[in-house]
């Protein structure tokens, strides 16, 4: 007998999703209308550090507390948001941490920047949404809605008043991560063995 399928979580309406952003957190957010999804801007209340899967969900086994992280599996990014400015410091800590010139799919988004929205009601949901194959934007470590969220972002220096790590830890986290992960992809296309992503394996 096959299995039934999983039913999907109704969506809620994209305005109701923009509405929440911007009353439960105070961050502005783009579309909503019109069947246009709901975006979050960067560089503005917060930067983002976007890594592949496999790299990202390696850095949250090794970093216990982040700041929150999100998921877009159509986009195949795992996002850390981290304090806004950081963008801009990116490259220089990648050389101080000599990982300068060293190809890395370590990105960073800052001002002028747009990242998927999830969807709140996810929230709680989102080990199982990614678990079972959705294409939804999830947060894997949730913002809280009625906190201010900003003192637990990463920032150089001292890290987050909310026990978030410092900047340059995080950054040297995802920087390793993402070079053993890409070694890893290359030897397993050598090796013709499947280089899938296990993005639940993360305490």
């Amino acid at each position: 007998m096959t299995p039934a399928a999983p039913v999907p979580r109704p969506r809620a309406p994209l305005d109701a999703v923009r509405r929440w952003y911007e009353r439960e957190l105070g961050w502005p957010a783009a579309g909503g209308t019109a069947g246009e999804p709901v975006q979050l801007l960067t560089g503005v209340r917060f930067d983002v550090l976007e890594l592949p899967p496999d790299a990202g969900f390696a850095v949250l086994r090794r970093v216990a507390r982040t700041g929150p992280v999100a998921y877009d599996p159509a986009a195949g990014a795992v996002r850390l948001l981290v304090a806004a400015g950081s963008a801009d410091e990116l490259p220089g800590l990648l050389d101080w941490l000599e990982w300068g010139g060293i190809a890395l799919d370590l990105t960073a988004l800052g001002a002028g920047g747009r990242i998927a929205a999830p969807t709140p009601d996810a929230v709680a949901g989102s080990r199982e949404a990614v678990r079972v194959g959705s294409r939804e934007t999830v947060w894997v470590r949730p913002p809280e809605p009625g906190c201010e969220v900003e003192p637990t972002l990463p920032v150089t220096g001292l890290g987050g008043g909310g026990g978030a790590p410092d900047l340059v830890r995080l950054v040297g986290a995802a920087a390793t991560e993402c070079h053993r992960a890409r070694l890893l992809r290359a030897s397993r296309a050598r090796s013709g063995r499947p280089s899938g992503v296990q993005p639940l394996a993360f305490s």
